[in-house]
């Protein structure tokens, strides 16, 4: 597993526990900075993983409006926990990463949703994310 995909599942996690514990993504992830310090050899991916969360805190009211909009009927809300968090850092990727090609941020996030969440959620992602992408500069 790739470093950056390391630094993605770590995202995801940060941002996970922010909504289940129902705590700022802040003190979510300076829980996470914690634990980072204490396991050097992580560092390779915790350098990422706190630029897509701070990505995601820095344009988040702007990335769940486009998943309110693409997301056809479903409100972030009834969203499971894990696809609100994958669809964040997706959408972030797209967005504001220009490092990171379109096709590499979907299949990423499609590839955390068939791991991390229900049998529907890979295709949900996928079509979500596609057409954001569509509608995006191309990275």
């Amino acid at each position: 597993m790739s470093a950056r995909t390391k630094a993605r599942k770590r995202a995801i996690d940060i941002l996970y526990v922010a909504d289940v514990r129902q705590i700022t993504i802040a003190q979510s992830l300076a829980t996470e900075a914690e634990r980072a310090a204490s396991e050097p050899n992580r560092a390779a991916s915790w350098l990422y993983a706190r630029e897509i969360v701070d990505g995601v805190v820095d344009h988040r009211d702007e990335i769940d409006e486009l998943i309110e909009t693409y997301s056809q009927g479903w409100t972030l809300a009834r969203m499971p926990i894990i696809d609100r968090a994958i669809l964040r850092i997706g959408i972030w990727e797209i967005l504001f990463n220009d490092a990171v090609p379109h096709a590499v941020a979907i299949d990423e996030a499609v590839e955390a949703a068939k791991v991390l969440s229900t049998d529907d959620s890979a295709g949900f992602v996928n079509g979500l994310l596609g057409r954001i992408a569509q509608t995006a500069p191309s990275a």
